[in-house]
């Protein structure tokens, strides 16, 4: 699946196991995106049970099924939300679907995890917010970028440790390829999937809130455009912003369909952070020309230069951190507030670049 981005589920090599059999049963509801498959197995190789997976398309249900043939089918979701047993339901629905199910979920008395983005419009942001007071249930996002890539868990680890001091400025890119073809319809509508900044810009600033440890930022620039795909009107191939967070660090990224085909990959995300002491970059799923395995972390700082290949020696704590914490009910995988705070940021930087567009050619005006 290197080529293809929609069905990114890397496997970890190294597993912490935080359960016991049965002590945390999980179930698959809406299965409209790949990343269902990184999900789910991320939750299964930290100790999850996985019990039901449900969706209209059967032909999506039986796919599913040829890598996780335990998964028993359910006739619907209500007969998967009726079962005592499911403690977490994992959804990859179409993006504006993803909260609707979600406030399902948690009246039903479950803990939710979706894929990125977890929300299309404020509305939405807002019922969750309340939804999860109601209940005290989680509405949990896979921000795959950084919690399913060791090298930005890697750095993370580094910059705790203070290998490049203060962190004050994080710049990122999120290259896609588009894969047309391989898309489904509702890929391609702007009220269906949200815009790049709403979709693909959740992973960015997700990781400049964590790697700046600001609880909060300002948009302060963001665009988007379609610059060479005019039979899908309404895609955006291109988005950028810039953030000012709430402690003074600066965030930049963009984010494009742009991949060409010779990249070996499926896109050559990378990510570049300065500190007072020191910089990281992070080539997370190719050095081009050099290293075809990605997780290669690069650092600089007083000490040196360093070059790290991290690929299956880090692995992926999220998983079983967000399995503790349903069961124990504390936060340590991710706050709800960290996760509903990237989406509201990616919901402004989507509005603003809306309200302010000005449609560019690669010729300009």
């Amino acid at each position: 699946m290197a080529k293809d981005g929609m069905f990114y589920a890397p496997k970890s090599v190294t597993k912490e196991v935080v359960c016991g059999p049965g002590e945390f049963t999980i179930a698959a509801v809406a299965l409209d995106h790949g990343h269902i498959y990184g999900m789910v197995g991320g939750l299964l190789d930290a100790g999850a049970t996985l019990k039901w997976v449900y969706d209209p398309d059967p032909a999506k249900v039986e796919a599913f099924r040829k890598q996780f043939p335990q998964a028993q089918i359910a006739a619907s979701e209500a007969e998967v939300l009726a079962d005592d047993e499911v403690l977490l339901v994992a959804s990859a629905a179409i993006t504006s679907d993803r909260a609707p199910l979600g406030m399902r979920v948690m009246a039903a008395g479950k803990d939710y995890f979706t894929d990125k983005a977890p929300f299309t419009t404020m509305e939405q942001l807002e019922l969750a917010r309340e939804e999860v007071k109601r209940t005290g249930k989680k509405y949990m996002v896979y921000y795959s970028e950084r919690l399913h890539v060791e090298s930005a868990i890697y750095a993370g680890q580094l910059i705790e440790q203070g290998a490049i001091g203060k962190v004050v400025q994080v710049m990122g890119t999120g290259p896609h390829r588009l894969n047309a073809g391989g898309r489904p319809d509702w890929f391609f509508n702007h009220e269906q999937y949200g815009g790049i900044l709403c979709d693909i810009g959740s992973h960015q600033i997700e990781q400049f809130l964590t790697f700046a440890s600001c609880s909060d930022a300002q948009v302060a620039f963001s665009r988007v455009n379609n610059f060479n795909h005019p039979q899908f009107p309404e895609l955006e191939d291109f988005g950028e912003a810039s953030l000012i967070g709430d402690n003074g660090a600066s965030g930049y990224f963009r984010v494009d369909w742009f991949t060409p085909d010779g990249l070996g990959t499926w896109g050559d995300g990378r990510t570049v952070i300065l500190g007072t002491d020191g910089y990281i970059e992070l080539r997370k799923y190719i050095d081009i020309a050099r290293e075809s395995e990605g997780d290669q972390v690069y650092l600089v700082n007083h000490e040196g230069e360093f070059r790290y290949n991290v690929k299956g020696k880090v692995g992926y704590p999220f998983f079983g951190q967000l399995i503790r914490d349903c069961l124990d009910r504390t936060e340590t995988a991710m706050t709800q507030e960290h996760a509903f705070k990237a989406a509201e940021l990616c919901l402004i930087a989507q509005h603003k670049a809306m309200s302010e567009r000005v449609v560019w050619s690669v010729s300009g005006k």
